[in-house]
């Protein structure tokens, strides 16, 4: 069914990585429901497909990307695109991550610590290197990152995870501190437990009915976008959030 009404996100241009499962398709299915048009990043073609499926039948629009972040000269190629496409960037969505390994730090292996490292904080740096000046060509550029309650907490055997988020909420409040008298907002979403298949591999014997859904959390997502949201430099619980 084809949704005809004007959306407060009409005429925007978002790009969200990790778009084809779990968080990153949640939120690419509720920011084209409001009106922007999708910019997907994922690896999978056929789940990207079936998402862009989706967002049609909505009555939204979508752009695939079958990428995956680990080419981090791709990310530069992309803001190409873009710049030469539309011109500007109004909504980045920093949500693809990977868990690495729960275990003691001793035994992470190196290989797997540089790939984690990598796609949780390197691929989310070059984003901002690529896209800050199409997010400066917006008239209100947001940017969004996942980030996660261990980069906090820091509990044992969650070394490699918490650190990466912790890199990547450092990362996020310098450029938002660099960009506080632009248009640009930055804020990060930590979602808590949701029943991802990130989730289920870090607890594997957990129910994923007694867990929020992803697309209870994609709504906040769409606060975080609008032009006219002034939340910055924030790191927003959803549970928090969902409570008013």
């Amino acid at each position: 069914m084809t949704n005809s009404k004007p959306g407060p996100l009409d005429g925007r241009i978002a790009l969200v990585t990790g778009a084809s499962r779990g968080l990153g398709r949640a939120a690419s299915i509720e920011l084209a429901k409001s009106g922007a048009h999708i910019i997907a990043m994922a690896r999978t073609q056929g789940a990207l497909e079936e998402l862009d499926d989706e967002i049609s039948a909505l009555g939204g629009s979508c752009s695939l990307v079958t990428a995956d972040l680990d080419d981090l000269d791709g990310i530069d190629r992309l803001g190409g695109i873009i710049a030469e496409r539309w011109g500007k960037l109004d909504i980045l969505v920093g949500n693809a991550a990977m868990l690495g390994s729960i275990s003691p730090a001793p035994h992470i292996d190196p290989a797997l610590f540089e790939q984690t490292m990598k796609i949780n904080v390197t691929a989310n740096w070059r984003l901002l290197r690529s896209f800050d000046p199409l997010l400066r060509a917006s008239d209100a550029g947001r940017v969004i990152f996942v980030t996660s309650g261990a980069a906090t907490a820091r509990g044992a055997f969650w070394s490699l995870y918490a650190a990466s988020k912790s890199a990547l909420d450092a990362i996020a409040e310098c450029y938002a501190k660099e960009v506080a008298h632009s248009a640009i907002r930055v804020n990060l979403i930590s979602p808590g437990p949701v029943a991802t298949a990130m989730r289920a591999k870090a607890m594997p014997g957990e129910d994923p009915a007694s867990l929020p859904q992803p697309a209870d959390i994609a709504p906040l997502f769409v606060e975080l976008a609008l032009p006219d949201c002034e939340r910055h430099m924030e790191t927003i619980r959803w549970q928090d959030w969902a409570k008013g």
